[in-house]
């Protein structure tokens, strides 16, 4: 099971909706949710076969959380993901 994948999705989606309640930002929760949802469509296919990392690849995220805390765990799926590779 890819737990750093799923984590990465529930971070983000967390996130997202936290954006939206200080914020406001329509545009920014429906982006937030949409990209959390990828990051755990991503985990799921790569849980099932590890060589199923097109989706995962795709990631992104802008400013949704703090920025070191979205950059480290995209560091580690980026390690995770090179290291199943191997």
């Amino acid at each position: 099971m890819d737990l750093v994948g799923f984590g990465y999705a529930v971070l983000v989606t967390f996130g997202s909706i936290l954006g939206y309640k200080q914020r406001g930002g329509v545009p920014s929760l429906i982006a937030g949710l949409f990209v959390g949802f990828l990051a755990g469509y991503g985990a799921y296919r790569v849980s099932n076969d590890k060589r199923d990392m097109k989706v995962s690849l795709f990631k992104r995220s802008k400013k949704i959380m703090p920025a070191g805390l979205v950059a480290g765990f995209s560091l580690m799926m980026i390690l995770q993901l090179v290291l199943l590779l191997l």
